[in-house]
């Protein structure tokens, strides 16, 4: 399991626009990198990220090989209603990690 950190604001006015930022801790490693022992580092990527409000999906991003260690991605969402935003990455090698945050519209 990665280490993620999700900054948000816990409570909001109904249509405010929030900054959303999430940060996981993975390699991102390309493939074309040698270990000290001269092999190739396997492939090791962050493919997608999703954000979803209940069922919807309000937010997406494919990543690729130029993307840095530990990414960080940073978007802006308009606040309609009071629920859970889930947050989802996957990867090669089967990586795949959620993360859920509550979300207060007053």
């Amino acid at each position: 399991m990665a280490r993620t950190l999700i900054t948000m604001p816990a409570t909001v006015r109904r249509g405010e626009l929030i900054e959303i930022r999430c940060l996981i801790g993975h390699p991102m490693e390309t493939g074309y990198r040698r270990a000290d022992d001269g092999q190739l580092l396997p492939r090791d990527l962050i493919r997608r990220f999703e954000c979803f409000a209940g069922e919807h999906l309000v937010f997406s991003a494919e990543l690729f090989a130029a993307v840095a260690a530990n990414p960080l991605i940073s978007f802006w969402l308009r606040a309609e209603a009071s629920g859970t935003l889930r947050f989802h990455w996957q990867g090669d090698r089967g990586f795949a990690q959620t993360e859920e945050r509550t979300l207060t519209v007053i």
